[in-house]
């Protein structure tokens, strides 16, 4: 009887003490992904819990979307201009803005700023903001910009 009761009492401690420290893990987590909402809302000028980001990879490249969730004219503009303003930085070689908002260096970055003249950046605007469409013929800068946008997809928790 006691037996049981002590493995009982082991397995319930056990399982608290997993329960206890995977909740830790998640709220360090949730403590690092609201700080990155935070630097993304001062890099992009918009409010990342009401927009929505998606990563795509392609073929060719990928592409990048940013929409606000709900019509807010003052939001999409600010949209639209940081799309624009990454799109020609990037086009110039020039990622640091995704290192100001992560606050490391993205993977894929540094090679997509070496291969910069190997790669096209064209935005669009959208009906809730806009999107950079990345273009490519380079296999070496292709690598580069699908590890760019696995970890910027991730990093977002924008999509699997």
């Amino acid at each position: 009887m006691f037996c049981c009761n002590a493995r009982l009492y082991v397995s319930v401690a056990v399982l608290v003490w997993v329960t206890v420290t995977a909740s830790a893990a998640q709220d360090v987590a949730d403590t690092g992904f609201t700080s990155m909402q935070s630097r993304g809302r001062a890099v992009m000028g918009v409010d990342q819990y009401t927009s929505s980001h998606r990563f795509e990879d392609l073929p060719d490249g990928g592409r990048i979307e940013l929409q606000r969730n709900r019509p807010d004219s003052a939001g999409v503009q600010a949209i639209r201009e940081h799309l624009q303003a990454i799109s020609e930085a990037f086009a110039r070689g020039d990622l640091t803005a995704p290192g100001l908002v992560h606050v490391r260096i993205v993977p894929g970055a540094h090679a997509m700023a070496e291969k910069h003249r190997a790669i096209r950046y064209q935005y669009r605007p959208l009906p809730l903001g806009g999107e950079v469409r990345i273009t490519t013929g380079d296999a070496e800068a292709l690598q580069a910009i699908h590890t760019f946008l696995d970890f910027q997809r991730r990093e977002h928790r924008a999509g699997p």
